[in-house]
């Protein structure tokens, strides 16, 4: 995002009433556009440089969320980001992801680790105190 841009979405925040400020990077040219949450989050939108919209969640500096980037967002004019922004609902779950399927070998059959132990048994593996012991 270009600082114009970022300065305009964030006057277009401001007036809905959302505290939002431009966020420069120190020593880079990367500008993006900071939004408080009311909660005591903070939501840095567009900082990276990267094409596309995306945003991290800040905690007192830590990583607590991420907004991931939005499909085809990367030349959307700033009232588009202000809706956008705007409308983020920050305590969203994220989309539960895809079940993963066991690996099969070509005659059909599991492969993997979980194949060759009879269903049931997990599999034991030596303790810390074990593996450092000296033989």
């Amino acid at each position: 995002m270009d600082e114009s841009t970022a300065t305009e979405v964030v006057e277009l925040l401001r007036t809905r009433r959302i505290f939002a400020s431009v966020n420069r990077r120190v020593g880079v040219y990367n500008v993006g556009v900071r939004v408080v949450i009311p909660d005591g989050r903070e939501a840095i939108w567009d900082n990276d440089g990267a094409a596309g919209l995306e945003a991290m969640v800040l905690r007192d500096g830590v990583l607590v969320g991420y907004v991931p980037q939005i499909a085809d967002s990367d030349h959307l004019d700033a009232p588009a980001i202000t809706a956008i922004i705007a409308g983020t609902d920050y305590d969203a779950k994220p989309p539960p992801s895809p079940p993963t399927a066991p690996t099969r070998d070509p005659a059909g059959e599991a492969a993997g680790p979980a194949a060759e132990r009879p269903a049931g048994q997990t599999r034991s593996r030596p303790s810390w105190r074990d593996r450092l012991r000296r033989r």
